[in-house]
């Protein structure tokens, strides 16, 4: 298996989907068996008065369709189904998979998954078992094939659901099953025992592997264990799950091939799945989001899902297949949407991509571990303010329904590798400041904030069509992600790459001689020494600009020093540099900037892109979406002020005509649709 992975291309079943005369699709999950049928009528009803048009059902009702192994009662299901039909919904029917019944745990206990201290997990909860079990993986099979076989021509059904959220809440099991299979995954990647040996470094600290049978999953041990085999069982752990899905996608395709089969993927929040490789075996990308409550700038960071999301899909409209009304109950304060940030949320993955809104769940639970979760129909019921709000957006999604099938362009990409992303995680880097995550949310938010569309790409990705290509993170580069990052800027494309990036191949092998192995050449420098800072220490640079928690010893061969450290351990040395490099340029900056630092940077980098990024009113985010004949420029107030815009055309929401500038209330949205 090789590191390196195309970008995906969007499947014609997307645009069966996508292109359907319903417009938005709007929705969400149903759980039908929590309820009394009169229930069911009721809701039915309300979905009605919402505008609803999409139902996902079944998603954890395994046990009730078949309550003991080769038994089955679709009873249920089948009226449920075809009330949904009568009401003129159509329905996302899910594999029950996620959650495998009381009578496979107790039948076939080698089956449960295995912690990596060597836990044996039990039932009373969501979550698959082993990924590897053979015994899951046809019982698996089993129900899919009931399901697809039964519901195959049913003329409310327009999408498949497998499974729910894989590698979530667990994804790597130490089981035997698994044991066995990272065994031969092993065998097939590497071939023999000599070349595992020699790109796992197993020379050190005396790990050197005689048989295939010594090798066992990276259990916790007694002190670090090998970083390789870690990465290793990562890519493995992707690939069983990732088999898991093709396994029950392609018998539901031997019965309902004209129907596209998804599941939901949750793009920046889980990375136990390589998803790149998962986009490519999906009929349309689907994702589930949650705003991380507490965090004052959790719009952007939604932004930023909603981008990876569209990036997954090859900017190919995709659906929101969960996010939430209210509050929700996992997260450490169950704090409460605001007065409108549920339009505003939703409409935000609408102007970045999403061609459907679907919300967890339609009825709010009375049991159960999510029973504080919110939903679109709280305990409440109807009188309240979050369904008249959810009413409300049913009626904006109707009038944005021209907006289907239109796209996101964007100039800018940054990259995105969750492969590189396992590996700089690990222990014993040079600085506990390193995680991933960090500098990623910092550029983001810093181009967010300049109303930059921005996609996310994959290291070894077509490039060429960005003006500007952004490493915030790439500790692990492989040959070819090298080679091609490299041949992008060569070929006239600009890129900015930030600090611990190029480091490692894809072993997690430090390259030969010094840093940024991989990106040596492009950066036209060297550093032969990383200098991490203190906790609390701060570097001046000779442009005035501050940096925070890191250093290089920087030595330049063909860069130009834009600037130098002022002090620090560096002292002296170049701080942020510019390579010409073929008919293009790649700049490198060797410490940590924020705030107006890092956005002045991203502007001088920018302008030398030819990208023009004016900021605009604060807290106001602007997204276009277009068609090929028409631009739909959303235009999201985050502040507690209305907001005075430039724009023309016509503002869908209210159906008015726009002259020069459109007024957008406090908290709301307007969309203004231009003829180009």
């Amino acid at each position: 298996m090789s590191i390196d992975t195309p970008t995906p291309v969007s499947s014609p079943a997307m645009q069966r989907l996508l292109h359907g005369a319903t417009g938005i699709r709007y929705g969400g999950d149903y759980n039908p068996e929590q309820w009394p049928r009169a229930t069911w009528l009721e809701d039915i009803e309300l979905m009605k008065e919402a505008g609803i048009n999409l139902v996902s059902v079944a998603i954890f009702a395994w046990g009730i369709l078949e309550p003991r192994e080769g038994e089955y009662d679709f009873t249920q299901l089948d009226d449920i189904i075809t009330l949904l039909h009568e009401a003129g919904i159509d329905v996302d029917l899910a594999t029950p998979t996620a959650a495998p019944p009381a009578w496979f745990w107790k039948k076939y206990p080698d089956s449960r998954p295995v912690t990596r201290d060597g836990i044996t997990l039990g039932n009373g909860s969501r979550g698959m078992v082993s990924p590897s079990s053979p015994d899951y993986r046809r019982a698996a099979a089993a129900i899919t094939e009931q399901l697809a076989r039964r519901y195959a021509n049913h003329p409310a059904l327009v999408l498949w659901h497998v499974h729910n959220e894989y590698g979530a809440p667990i994804s790597d099991s130490y089981d035997e099953h698994s044991v066995l299979a990272f065994r031969a995954w092993l065998q097939a990647r590497y071939g023999t025992l000599e070349v595992l040996n020699s790109k796992w470094g197993t020379t050190f600290w005396g790990q050197v592997y005689g048989e295939w049978d010594e090798i066992d999953a990276p259990r916790q041990s007694a002190s670090v264990s090998n970083q390789a085999q870690r990465l290793d069982f990562h890519r493995f752990t992707s690939d069983a799950l990732l088999e898991c899905y093709i396994n029950e996608r392609d018998v539901i395709r031997r019965f309902t091939p004209d129907i596209p089969v998804t599941t939901n993927f949750m793009a920046t929040n889980c990375l136990s799945a390589d998803y790149w490789k998962w986009s490519r075996e999906v009929d349309v990308v689907a994702n589930d989001h949650y705003l991380v409550a507490e965090r004052a700038d959790n719009h952007i960071l939604l932004a930023m899902d909603a981008d990876l999301t569209r990036s997954l899909a090859g900017g190919a409209p995709w659906i929101l297949m969960e996010h939430s009304t209210g509050a929700v109950n996992w997260q450490p304060r169950n704090i409460a949407k605001r007065a409108g940030e549920l339009a505003r949320n939703s409409l935000s993955h609408l102007a970045r991509g999403a061609d459907g809104i679907l919300f967890f769940q339609f009825r709010a639970s009375r049991f159960g571990v999510e029973k504080f979760h919110s939903a679109m129909l709280p305990h409440a019921g109807a009188d309240t303010r979050i369904w008249r709000e959810v009413v409300a957006l049913g009626r904006s999604l109707g009038a944005l329904a021209d907006v289907r099938s239109s796209r996101v362009s964007a100039r800018v990409a940054l990259i995105w590798d969750t492969e590189s992303f396992w590996a700089q995680d690990f222990e014993w880097r040079p600085s506990v400041e390193l995680g991933h995550r960090e500098r990623i949310e910092a550029f983001y938010s810093a181009l967010w904030k300049r109303n930059v569309t921005v996609d996310f790409v994959h290291p070894t990705a077509d490039l060429g069509s960005y003006a500007l290509v952004i490493a915030p993170s790439l500790y692990l580069a492989g040959p070819t992600a090298s080679e091609n990052i490299t041949g992008y800027v060569q070929g006239g494309g600009t890129l900015l790459v930030s600090y611990f990036s190029g480091i490692v191949d894809e072993n997690d092998t430090v390259y030969a001689g010094a840093a940024p192995g991989a990106l040596r050449e492009v950066l036209g420098l060297t550093i032969p020494e990383f200098l991490p800072l203190h906790e609390t220490e701060t570097v001046t640079l000779s442009d005035s600009r501050t940096g925070t928690a890191w250093a290089d010893d920087i030595v330049v061969s063909s860069a130009e020093v834009l600037a130098r450290y002022v002090d620090g351990p560096a002292s002296g040395g170049p701080a942020i540099t510019r390579n010409s490099f073929g008919a293009g340029a790649a700049w490198y900056v060797s410490t940590k900037l924020d705030g107006a630092d890092l956005d002045s940077l991203l502007l001088d980098v920018l302008n030398s892109a030819g990208i023009e990024a004016a900021r605009g009113v604060d807290g106001v985010e602007s997204i276009t979406r277009s068609s090929a004949t028409d631009d739909f420029r959303f235009l999201i107030n985050h502040t507690d002020a209305d907001q005075a815009i430039e724009a023309t055309g016509t503002e869908l929401l209210t159906d008015t005509v726009v002259e020069g500038t459109v007024l957008v209330p406090a908290g709301l949205t307007r969309v203004v649709r231009s003829i180009r």
